[in-house]
């Protein structure tokens, strides 16, 4: 059943609501040997199925096909925990407060691991009255750029899209400023940070 959605999933989070099998098969007007098929890999909910499938058992479609149900403890949103994803086909630079299902393109998208900078990806950041003006001496073909430069406060951020055969630069205001992540499309995320948090 891992072609689209896993019966070991679809057992867990019927338990999960304390459901009988015979309950989530009236919900989805199928028979309980239907929903013994699904949980035992035996058989595949059709296509048509999956939203209800989903809405019976209280998850995204996104989490019922990625396996795993999401638990967001982020209840306070605090940037530190931000994740950024990318898609490879289009592009995309899509941000979360916390956990989540990320799919763009059809897939599902993993959070990015930002590095050091390291020889060949180096910002150089000047501080201008109240802004830095970052710039990084990089390619900016159209095969090998920097997509985006991001600046992340303690309640938010901004983020300057990037072009291929464009300026590697950009202007933030200063205050707030915790950390600096830019992304290169060929080695990806790197980490700038300016300033440690606060001690808690």
């Amino acid at each position: 059943m891992d072609r689209y959605v896993t019966g070991a999933m679809i057992r867990r989070l019927r338990e999960k609501n304390g459901m009988t099998q015979q309950q989530l098969a009236e919900k989805m007007f199928v028979s309980g040997k239907t929903v013994s098929k699904w949980e035992t890999g035996r058989g595949y909910p059709d296509l048509s199925l999956i939203e209800p499938l989903a809405a019976a058992l209280g998850v995204s479609v996104i989490e019922l096909f990625a396996g795993g149900d999401v638990v967001n403890t982020n209840r306070s949103f605090a940037m530190r925990r931000m994740k950024v994803y990318v898609c490879p086909l289009c592009g995309n630079v899509i941000l979360s407060s916390g956990e989540a299902v990320v799919s763009c393109c059809g897939i599902t998208l993993p959070p990015l691991e930002a590095e050091p900078e390291d020889e060949e990806h180096c910002l150089k950041a000047e501080r201008t009255e109240d802004e830095y003006y970052l710039s990084i001496p990089h390619e900016m073909s159209k095969t090998h750029y920097l997509s985006f430069l991001l600046a992340v406060r303690d309640d938010g951020y901004e983020l300057k899209k990037l072009y291929p055969e464009g300026p590697a630069e950009g202007r933030f205001p200063i205050a707030g400023v915790r950390d600096l992540y830019y992304y290169c499309n060929r080695h990806g995320l790197f980490r700038v940070p300016l300033r440690r948090p606060a001690a808690r």
